[in-house]
């Protein structure tokens, strides 16, 4: 939008210029008696217009966006002993040259920021009942790192009560850091760099969220974020959980007698709205991606970094990091996964074996044979020629 307007306002100068340069030398030549003008003296006019007025640039813009699934770095509750080893300054140092490699750089943030105090959540079964509140310190790791969006919408952003998400988003703006998702008061944000302008909102079917199974309202939203901005970013956290759910069915999922809204319908219905890339989380596992209508749909990117308290046995330990190139219309350039993974002692490292690459490959032939989505052996995403 900005670009075009700046694009179409240098066309339009660059030919009222060279039109009123031409009737001068109408002018000249009228003045004189009608004679040509020397050749010497046309070839020196016409020298000066060159220098003047330089050819357009063409090169075609892209911006680089990278997306990441779900992260809590370490909780103090309900005791110290789940937190991290050096106040969690670790967590992300394998990886943060390559989140801090792209224009935006967006994840979801599980849980409250919050050094104490709060009124913890209560849950159906205490038995697997998990609440989690970081250290306000924590804070720093993230924008260290290159976080510029964090998604709230999950179902662990209100686990400290209100204290929970107000101290959160304190901490946030203290760090630069703009975060959506929470209905009524936080449900899009805005950053503009190098002159375009980034859209972000969150969704989830949780209480307080903006909600992702009222899509008449998701998209809304989304239209109303296309009309500001140049590029509009879109993060869900939704879907049954667990390696028993890695495929995307196409259908509303439950999971523990909830409904977790159908992803596929949801994310189709907001790149018909105008979101020029998804990246979706929840299932605590990798998903497949595709394409559609040349933008790119992800529709879970696992744990990134979740220490402690989480399951990353297996496949829930492993995750990609996407990196995705699109030109000023959001349109799909090319992309990069990066492979990680996590053990219990440690945030996310390189991931040699490239396991995650074999899973999306594997999914995503499975779940979307017919997207003109490719994923090479070593990472690489292209569209089908």
């Amino acid at each position: 939008m900005i670009l075009k307007s700046l694009q179409k306002g240098f066309r339009h100068g660059s030919l009222f210029f060279v039109g009123m340069l031409g009737l001068s030398m109408v002018a000249f030549r009228c003045a004189d008696g009608g004679d040509e003008l020397p050749v010497k003296e046309s070839t020196v006019l016409q020298s000066a217009v060159t220098d003047t007025v330089p050819p357009p640039d063409t090169t075609p813009v892209t911006v680089e966006l990278i997306g990441v699934g779900d992260m809590m770095l370490g909780t103090n509750y309900p005791s110290a002993s789940y937190l991290p080893p050096e106040g969690g300054r670790t967590m992300l140092a394998d990886v943060e040259a390559i989140l801090q490699d792209a224009d935006i750089t967006v994840g979801n943030l599980e849980g409250t920021i919050l050094d104490s105090g709060g009124t913890p959540k209560r849950c159906n079964n205490p038995a697997a009942c998990y609440v989690f509140r970081s250290p306000e310190s924590y804070g720093q790791h993230f924008a260290k790192a290159g976080f510029d969006f964090l998604s709230l919408a999950n179902n662990h952003s209100g686990d400290m009560g209100a204290a929970g998400r107000t101290k959160t988003k304190e901490v946030l703006n203290e760090q630069g850091i703009k975060y959506a998702g929470l209905a009524g008061s936080d449900e899009m944000a805005i950053i503009e760099k190098d002159g375009i302008k980034y859209g972000f909102c969150a969704f989830a079917p949780n209480r307080g969220t903006c909600d992702i199974r009222n899509i008449p309202r998701a998209e809304a939203i989304v239209r109303e974020l296309a009309e500001q901005t140049d590029i509009v970013i879109v993060s869900f956290h939704g879907g049954a959980e667990g390696s028993s759910h890695q495929h995307v069915p196409r259908a509303t999922e439950t999971y523990y007698g909830e409904n977790r809204g159908d992803v596929y319908k949801f994310s189709h219905a907001l790149i018909d709205a105008g979101a020029d890339v998804i990246f979706g989380h929840g299932p605590h596992v990798t998903r497949a991606m595709e394409l559609y209508k040349d933008r790119l749909i992800c529709y879970s990117l696992g744990n990134f970094c979740t220490y402690g308290r989480f399951n990353v046995r297996g496949v829930n330990g492993i995750a990609p990091i996407v990196k995705v190139t699109l030109d000023q219309e959001g349109v799909f350039q090319e992309g990069m996964v990066t492979p990680i993974y996590q053990m219990k002692t440690h945030g996310p490292k390189l991931d040699d074996q490239k396991r995650a690459i074999s899973v999306l490959q594997e999914l995503t032939e499975a779940d979307f044979p017919e997207t003109t989505l490719v994923i090479g052996d070593d990472g690489r995403l292209s569209k089908k020629q």
